[in-house]
């Protein structure tokens, strides 16, 4: 135009403008600018400066393309970056309610939302639960809904991304913002499953693009994750404490089941013990009973295995020991040390808890008599301390429960006053140091020999610290038990 006044179309930008030449800017058939020179002098442009000027924009227009193209690739690969930092953050988060709030604050490094929710799927009510609700930066309480209600439970149902860009057009939407105009719900999925949405609304019309669409399905495809994570960490939390609450019970049920102290009316003894299980329950026990008047049973037990199905294994077993002992009232040569192994066996065995077994070590001790009878089932051989001599007394058997028809040997022994008799489990034997050793039986005799005057309880409390002594910071790998016997008449 080289009188602006005389065209109807001209809007006046610059005051003083006599001539304005405008030209498009095309690339690829699309119109993406215009280049527009304005002059104070009438008839200034020519054709020839048409046709520069629009050689000129072919060049602009394939240049700012190119500039597009490039910004756009770095935002794009700045909101990946974003996005894997955001990704290893959730990931560090395993409180449930704590990571729907991160979710929602680090939504914003990708998209400006006025409204943001996250509403997670009640999979035995059918029902999407809101659990995090932000409108300008306050909370906000909506209600549930059932899955396939609204636009929200829409996209849960048929898990896609719905953009709804009048919400006041689409049937479907529920109103719970008064200025909502349009909406975007992106599910979260977690392969087959759908745990839930993100739903952000805005009071503008047409607020989501396609970018916004395939941003936040990224996200969610994270937050899903995260979410499924935090949940079954949750679960595991739950569980264990649940499980620890039931082991503390069972820990004082076990220890309810240990003797409290020696039978009534035994005055020629002087018996110590002490169990200490590797976890919070063990297989180890042991037993103190007077079946008859002037006589003390001492039974030492070590189940296979560790933890809650050894614990039921030793109770077992312990009764099994404990209902056979006072039969001996009634039948005293069947029930003999060896006699009441040789039964407890044959019901271990008939039980068939073929993965499980006993070691088990019992002396009856004739007070009146002053004889000891032992019988054994695999338990490491007990010391006996008598005189100047300290050795192990040598009873080998097969363990209870392992097979049918077991037979067990018996060893008789005078007692004299000042006779010490040690009987412990093979987690003190076999406890390792730092290095992989074992502490064996010959530092367990030597520890006896140092300690072997001192009264029972000392002896015990010796046992132990020695062994402690020597493992230093490695772990128990067994359970411990120790019981110290000495005749004080």
């Amino acid at each position: 135009m080289n009188d602006v006044q005389a065209d109807p179309r001209y809007l006046e930008a610059v005051p003083g403008s006599k001539a304005e030449l405008v030209v498009p800017l095309r690339r690829k058939g699309r119109v993406i600018g215009a280049l527009n020179l304005l002059s104070d002098a009438a008839g200034q442009f020519t054709e020839t400066d048409e046709a520069l000027l629009r050689q000129f924009g072919a060049h602009v227009a394939v240049a700012i393309e190119n500039a597009r193209l490039f910004e756009h690739e770095r935002e794009y690969t700045s909101t990946l970056q974003t996005l894997s930092e955001m990704a290893r953050e959730f990931g560090a988060i395993l409180n449930l309610d704590e990571l729907l709030t991160r979710i929602a604050h680090l939504t914003r490094r990708v998209i400006d939302y006025r409204t943001f929710g996250i509403l997670l799927l009640d999979e035995e009510t059918g029902e999407l639960e809101m659990k995090v609700a932000v409108r300008y930066g306050d909370k906000v309480n909506l209600p549930r809904v059932r899955l396939g209600n609204g636009i929200v439970g829409y996209a849960a149902l048929h898990r896609e991304p719905v953009n709804v860009p009048d919400v006041a057009a689409d049937p479907r939407y529920i109103k719970v913002v008064d200025d909502a105009r349009s909406e975007l719900v992106i599910p979260l999925l977690l392969k087959d499953r759908c745990l839930g949405v993100f739903d952000l609304e805005s009071p503008e019309l047409d607020a989501f693009t396609t970018s916004h669409v395939e941003i936040l399905t990224l996200l969610a495809s994270q937050a899903a994750v995260a979410i499924e994570n935090a949940r079954l960490y949750e679960t595991i939390r739950a569980n264990e404490d649940r499980l620890e609450k039931e082991i503390r019970f069972a820990q004082r049920v076990q220890a309810a089941l240990l003797p409290m102290e020696l039978p009534r009316r035994l005055k020629s003894v002087d018996v110590a013990a002490r169990l200490t299980p590797a976890r919070g329950l063990g297989g180890d026990f042991y037993d103190f009973l007077a079946p008859e008047p002037n006589s003390l049973v001492v039974a030492v037990g070590d189940v296979s295995g560790k933890g809650v199905p050894a614990a039921l294994y030793s109770a077992f077993a312990g009764e099994l020991i404990r209902s056979r002992t006072f039969r001996r009232r009634y039948a005293p040569e069947q029930f003999s040390p060896a006699g009441v192994l040789a039964s407890t066996n044959t019901i271990l065995h008939e039980r068939q808890l073929e993965e499980y077994f006993c070691t088990l070590c019992y002396a009856l001790f004739d007070l009146k008599r002053r004889i000891v009878t032992l019988a054994n089932s695999g338990l490491p051989y007990p010391i006996r301390c008598t005189g100047d001599t300290v050795s192990q007394i040598e009873l080998p058997g097969v363990p209870l429960g392992s097979f049918a028809g077991s037979t067990y040997d018996e060893l008789s022994f005078d007692l004299a006053a000042g006779d010490l008799l040690v009987f412990c489990s093979d987690g003190v034997f076999e406890a390792n140091d730092a290095l992989g050793r074992e502490f064996g039986a010959a530092r367990l005799l030597q520890v006896v020999s140092e300690v072997r005057s001192k009264a029972a309880g000392v002896i015990v409390d010796a046992i132990f610290a020695a062994v402690q002594e020597f493992r230093g910071d490695t772990p128990p790998n067994d359970d411990m038990t120790a019981v110290a016997l000495r005749m004080t008449a």
